[in-house]
């Protein structure tokens, strides 16, 4: 009888995940069910380069490929990652996500008639992007209603270029918002709205059952915050940021909060997908998740709570992550910003 089996062999996958503000990467290891973080480092866009690593410009890519896989080598020769093996995040912002309603088809014939319908729904031609999708649920008229994703493949190709130049194994890509659910919300039984807050942009997406119910993307994030307030204080981006994070949503000029109006455009926002996650009838949201370096914001979390009466959190994609106790306080401190990066080196064990 042998006690070795090739589900306890350890194994080691890199997460990347390419922001629009900041270049992040996660090392993790496994041995049977067991996740322990190896390494892990970031490059600010403001230390490096004057053009951020992406655009938040829907299909956007600023820097070389070449840029990106130096600033990826930077970091792995600063942190000691010897790891090849790797998967990158695509924006959900590069990402088309639709949800539609198919008639009662077999389950042999059900690709074919996903991707006929397909051109119907997806902006650009087939032949220019890569089509995914998963079966959301059946029903009771045995209708199918599916989640469709498109990427273009100049995005794909971008990515597989930036992973050459860097000397990587490219496992997978993956849209952000499938390593955002991996890494902290794969264990919720209840549907969860998350809130993604970037530097430029913001996505609110439903997520029941572990799958995209929808998501909508708006050109919102934690940079429009900063330029608020530097523009009513008077002062340079980097006091505006050192009183963003001092004082967050309760930051006042005279008797006015001055980041409500900003932070009211993503509650608009999250209101939108309430109502539309609603009207598909198929369960009542629970809880508020925000993600992102932004989801830090002092007060933000009470404000939402005060103005949906559900509990919100932070997420904390380490939750099942072994690391130093040491660590402890770092881990805090980054856990919003790592999701998507943590997710992406989750990948790797499925």
């Amino acid at each position: 009888m042998s006690w070795f089996s090739l589900d306890v062999v350890p194994k080691t996958f890199l997460g990347i995940d390419v922001g629009s503000s900041a270049l992040r990467v996660v090392e993790i290891g496994g041995w049977g069910d067991r996740r322990t973080l190896k390494n892990y480092g970031e490059i600010r866009m403001r230390t490096m380069y004057k053009e951020p690593f992406r655009s938040f410009e829907k299909n956007a890519l600023l820097l070389s490929t070449n840029d990106i896989a130096k600033a990826l080598r930077g970091i792995f020769e600063e942190a000691h990652i010897a790891e090849k093996r790797a998967i990158f995040s695509i924006s959900d912002y590069s990402t088309f996500f639709t949800t539609f309603e198919l008639p009662f088809i077999k389950e042999n014939e059900l690709d074919a008639a996903v991707r006929f319908e397909a051109r119907r729904h997806v902006p650009l031609p087939l032949s220019e992007v890569v089509l995914d999708w998963q079966l959301l649920e059946r029903t009771k008229d045995k209708r199918s209603r599916i989640l469709l994703v498109a990427v273009p493949k100049e995005v794909v190709n971008y990515y597989e270029e930036i992973a050459r130049f860097a000397d990587l194994k490219l496992i997978a890509l993956e849209a952000e918002i499938f390593g955002n659910i991996r890494s902290y919300l794969k264990e919720e039984k209840e549907p969860v709205v998350l809130v993604d807050i970037g530097s430029h942009t913001t996505t609110v997406s439903v997520v029941a059952k572990n799958m995209v119910r929808l998501s909508q993307t708006i050109n919102v994030g934690g940079n429009n915050l900063t330029e608020r307030i530097a523009q009513s204080l008077s002062v340079d981006y980097r006091k505006a940021e050192e009183e963003k994070l001092q004082k967050g949503i309760h930051l006042v000029q005279g008797n006015v909060r001055i980041l409500v109006p900003i932070v009211d455009v993503i509650v608009t926002e999250i209101r939108k997908a309430l109502e539309g996650f609603e009207r598909q009838h198929v369960g009542i949201v629970q809880k508020i998740v925000l993600s992102g370096d932004s989801a830090k914001l002092l007060g933000l979390v009470e404000y939402l709570e005060k103005q949906f009466g559900k509990r919100t959190e932070i997420t904390n994609p380490f939750h099942n992550i072994l690391y130093p106790p040491l660590l402890e306080e770092i881990i805090k401190d980054m856990r919003p910003a790592y999701a998507i990066a943590v997710g992406m080196a989750l990948r790797g064990f499925e």
